[in-house]
């Protein structure tokens, strides 16, 4: 019913930067969070940076200065702005969204940081 793609992850240099987006497709009538999660190997996934549909945001502190999360609610559209990116931060980047009750998962960006 509801797709969620992934798109700008890839291989950057530390201290580069990426811009990573999520768009919704499918039928619903609104959406009330967006966010990002990411999941290193051999680690659990965790939250890095979600925004509700009232505007409040959360950052993991990891990333608190040096990633920007925004929405674009008539696109039904979350980018995630990533400066200053640090080898720890290499892993796979989960788009996620709830519709009413029910969540849903993007497959997933990858992003690698390594010089």
């Amino acid at each position: 019913q509801v797709q969620l793609v992934e798109s700008g992850g890839g291989l950057v240099q530390p201290g580069g930067s990426l811009n990573l987006s999520c768009a919704a497709s499918g039928r619903f009538s609104s959406i009330r969070a967006m966010g990002w999660y990411r999941q290193a190997p051999g680690k659990q996934r965790e939250l890095v940076a979600i925004v509700t549909s009232s505007g409040n945001i959360n950052y993991v502190d990891s990333v608190k200065g040096r990633f920007t999360i925004s929405r674009d609610n008539a696109k039904n559209t979350v980018h995630l702005q990533m400066n200053g990116l640090k080898p720890e931060d290499t892993g796979v980047y989960y788009c996620k969204a709830t519709i009413r009750l029910i969540t849903y998962w993007g497959q997933g960006t990858q992003v690698t940081v390594s010089s």
